[in-house]
């Protein structure tokens, strides 16, 4: 007998491909659909050229390659790009990038003189590489969705952290979900109606790539909560959490919770967080593969496969996705 879980879209139809950045999602995404992850090989010539190829036939099928931007950014960009045009260029009849961080938000708008607007380009890029459709996940500056050319599904892990908190027992009486920052006001706001809490937003302004000052006032918001839930998109040096959580304390806060769905935790992030004892948890995301150097006692770390999964299967069955997108209702 055969007990091996039915695919939920058809295997010969499909091809599932990861490139180097977060393989372990990659096998996790083709694990929910029930079907295999082929193969990729990856090589290096002498004089620094990469060279790719796809391990399975691609022609006629559908293909979704599955990319984030983390370190190394240019080198990962330019595994997918490679990815990209070698599922077109085997005809392919549909070729879907899968990009769980797509790290060039955060540069999104011309604020210097002589500067490039990334974002714009690398969509650009993306597009001329030959991805017929985009998904990612969490985008900092929503706006990015509107770079693109081709098709995007901007999707959210907010249910995923929704079921997760739901067993902290927090209420509208004791916590409060805080936003760090301004931009993040609206997606704070869905996500503290989904726990039936309130939400508070503090005001930040970015000094350098490390270092930000935040508003001290945003505790005249917390005061009578004695915990607090601060929600953002992604945590990188950890000075902004930091800060936040300096003034929380200051204002009667005793238990922080602190969710994200991209966790970098570049530099001395892990260190900084740990030494802040009123940090309960730590929850993030599998969009950025975590080393087990940097996973905390008190660190939950939730697959955001189950989601692309769900969302590869709606779409290659023509479906809605409209609640699984970081802008849509979220609920599950």
């Amino acid at each position: 007998m055969n007990d091996a879980p039915r695919p939920l879209i058809d295997p010969d139809d499909v091809r599932i491909f990861s490139g180097r950045s977060n393989p372990g999602l990659a096998a996790g995404i083709a694990r929910h659909l029930g079907l295999p992850l082929d193969p990729t090989h990856v090589d290096r010539f002498r004089n620094d050229n990469l060279e790719i190829q796809l391990g399975a036939s691609v022609r006629g099928r559908t293909v979704f390659l599955v990319q984030s931007f983390v370190a190394p950014v240019a080198e990962h960009l330019l595994e997918l790009l490679m990815m990209l045009d070698i599922a077109r260029g085997a005809a392919a009849r549909e070729v879907h990038a899968i990009i769980p961080y797509f790290s060039y938000a955060r540069s999104d708008k011309k604020n210097q003189p002589r500067i490039s607007i990334t974002a714009r380009l690398i969509a650009d890029l993306i597009e001329t590489a030959g991805a017929s459709h985009v998904m990612t996940m969490t985008l900092h500056s929503p706006q990015v969705h509107g770079f693109f050319g081709v098709p995007i599904d901007p999707l959210t892990a907010r249910a995923l952290f929704v079921n997760h908190l739901r067993d902290c027992r927090l209420t509208p009486d004791s916590a409060v979900v805080v936003a760090p920052d301004a931009g993040g006001a609206k997606s704070a706001a869905r996500f503290a109606e989904h726990l039936g809490l309130p939400v508070a937003v503090a005001t930040k302004t970015r000094i350098s790539d490390t270092q930000v000052m935040i508003d001290p006032l945003v505790g005249r918001q917390v005061v009578g909560f004695r915990r607090a839930l601060i929600y953002d998109d992604e945590i990188a040096t950890g000075g902004s959490v930091a800060e936040l959580c300096e003034i929380l304390v200051d204002h009667g806060v005793a238990d922080i919770l602190v969710a994200c769905t991209h966790g970098l935790f570049l530099g001395n992030a892990i260190d900084r967080l740990a030494h802040i004892p009123q940090i309960s948890q730590i929850v993030t995301t599998d969009t950025v593969h975590i080393p087990a150097s940097k996973r905390l006692v008190n660190m939950r770390i939730l697959s955001v496969a189950p989601v692309f999964g769900e969302a590869i299967r709606r779409n290659f069955r023509h479906e809605s996705l409209g609640d699984l997108f970081a802008f849509g209702d979220g609920r599950r």
